[in-house]
């Protein structure tokens, strides 16, 4: 797998919020104002997604539809870990350090932090 652009990625996310098979028209519609694409953009950007692997197409008629083959949960762990690994080091304590020191975190975030990880001890 690989890290997507982030127009891609835009297109995904709208992909990952709606139940399968997505059309070009529906991402349009949901992806409105927030982008100013024109519909060949999308058809462009969505068959690039079919090349790497991301999306798989069916064509009905003249509607083309589009179906997830990566999960959000899995693009989401694969970009995680390479951003921990590029950026920290591999070292989870890093990234919450930088977090704290950033005053990023809350006291609730730390709490809820330390639960997780006691429960992860636990097992």
């Amino acid at each position: 797998m690989r890290k997507l652009p982030d127009a891609e990625f835009d297109i995904m996310k709208v992909v990952w919020a709606n139940e399968p098979p997505i059309t070009t028209s529906e991402i349009m519609k949901q992806l409105g104002n927030e982008k100013e694409w024109k519909i060949q953009t999308i058809v462009s950007l969505m068959l690039r997604l079919v090349e790497r692997g991301f999306l798989r197409s069916e064509k009905h008629g003249k509607e083309r539809t589009y179906f997830p083959l990566v999960g959000k949960e899995e693009y989401l762990k694969f970009e995680t870990g390479n951003f921990i690994r590029n950026f920290h080091n591999n070292s989870f304590l890093n990234l919450v350090t930088t977090l704290y020191d950033g005053e990023t975190l809350c006291e609730e975030d730390i709490s809820e932090l330390l639960k997780w990880a006691k429960e992860r001890g636990e097992k």
